[in-house]
């Protein structure tokens, strides 16, 4: 699954974190101001955020963007030395890429937010009455936020082409990985749908959350200091009163209660996935074999896998049914959590028009990012029953046993049982 694509992967993905972090630190130690030496140094400490699309080319992002690129190309450098791969330009270079449109939507989004402040202070001044404006400056302050809507959209479209071609690359990897050894693979239960699909499906699922947690230790990383600097409106929170640091706190114990509580919601999610893949498989053979076998797919044999199907499906759908219950009603919930906690401070008249636009944002922003395991968890558990399909694969190439539900699903067909007989419970 990995070995296809990446470069030796352990030493592969352990080198990519310790090189992030080490590249991350010294940026936020030293790194960040060493553009001052090349023309480029970063903002001052007391300079008010540059509004609009101007910031994403004002001289500490243009250092940034070099900073990124050595730090890309430097590890690139390394493993094309050490350890040649034919898909390495698309492990690491096109995903590199791919990381940095994430960061730059994630920045736009931060212009955005401070964007915000200003604006709906100056809308709240012309409700007010208490300052003056022409049609042409409300109309400037809307194109600000235009410049913004219409470069992340189009950055967007852009990152969603390259997602699909990189997808569809390692998909390749792993197709050809697989049919260089396929007379040794070819006897493991629904190999065709495990090299035609679940290929593609682990790909797909992988990037997507891969990007997805990138984009939330991104946006962390962008919003907390915004929040932080918010968090001077905030008087005290409701029911725990005066705290350091009530934002940031808030933040992080209500999404520590939100991904507990969905985790204990899904424990049987995975186990039934798997488990749902593998009747589907069963009833999908022995239509196939149907096909060109009169005594294959015989109504009663048919009825009964299709029965398995419908069973472990209505079994999967009841467990949904608390699982979405706790789920949907924490995300309703989070769409008022952050008024809730600004509640004493409105009431003491401690916060503007354009800062309560600007905090629910910024929380939200920071709360979205910290619950990772919350929104993914369904897409964790189809990955897991996708990886346990494709690890019977890796199993068998490496000589190592197969998967205890395999080995009894292949022994039971060597000895002359059809799918139709196989217990599924």
């Amino acid at each position: 699954m990995f070995v296809s694509f990446f470069p030796q992967p352990k030493l592969f993905f352990t080198s990519a974190v310790v090189w992030s972090l080490a590249a991350i630190f010294y940026w936020f130690f030293g790194g960040e101001h060493l553009g001052a030496v090349f023309g480029l140094p970063p903002a001052a400490a007391d300079a008010p955020p540059i509004v609009g699309i101007a910031a994403l080319w004002s001289k500490p992002f243009l250092w940034f963007y070099v900073y990124y690129i050595f730090c890309v190309g430097a590890f690139y450098a390394f493993w094309r030395l050490y350890a040649p791969h034919p898909w390495q330009n698309w492990s690491i270079l096109v995903a590199a890429f791919i990381l940095f449109l994430i960061y730059f939507n994630v920045q736009i989004s931060v212009a955005v937010n401070n964007w915000y402040g200003p604006f709906f202070d100056y809308i709240q001044g012309l409700i007010s009455k208490t300052i003056e404006s022409t049609n042409a400056e409300f109309y400037a302050q809307l194109a600000t936020f235009a410049w913004l809507a219409l470069v992340g959209m189009n950055v967007s479209v852009i990152n969603a082409f390259i997602v699909s071609h990189w997808i569809f690359r390692w998909r390749t990897a792993m197709n050809d990985y697989f049919m260089a050894s396929w007379g040794k693979l070819r006897h493991i239960e629904g190999a065709s749908q495990r090299v035609q699909e679940d290929t593609m499906r682990f790909a797909q699922i992988m990037e997507d959350l891969g990007t997805s947690f990138v984009q939330s230790i991104m946006t962390l990383i962008a919003f907390l200091p915004v929040l932080i600097k918010l968090q001077v409106h905030i008087s005290e929170l409701p029911v725990v009163g005066a705290i350091p640091q009530p934002l940031v706190v808030a933040a992080i114990g209500w999404c520590l209660f939100g991904t507990i509580s969905v985790m204990i919601a899904g424990l049987k999610l995975p186990g039934l996935q798997f488990r749902n893949q593998r009747v589907e498989a069963a009833y999908r053979k022995e239509l196939v074999y149907g096909e060109d076998h009169a005594d294959r797919a015989q109504p009663a044999a048919a009825a009964e896998l299709f029965n398995n199907v419908r069973r472990n499906y209505f079994r999967l759908y009841f467990h949904y049914i608390y699982f979405n219950v706790v789920r949907y009603t924490y995300l309703q919930a989070d769409n008022i959590f952050s008024f809730l906690i600004m509640g004493p401070s409105i009431v003491a008249h401690r916060i503007s028009l354009g800062v309560l636009n600007q905090i629910p944002n910024a929380f939200g922003k920071v709360t979205n990012s910290l619950q990772f395991l919350l929104n993914s968890w369904s897409t964790i558990v189809e990955l897991q029953s996708v990886h346990k399909r494709l690890r019977a694969f890796e199993a068998t190439l490496q000589g190592e046993p197969l998967p205890e539900i395999d080995q009894h699903y292949l022994e039971r067909e060597r000895a002359g049982l059809r799918p139709e007989d196989q217990p599924v419970s």
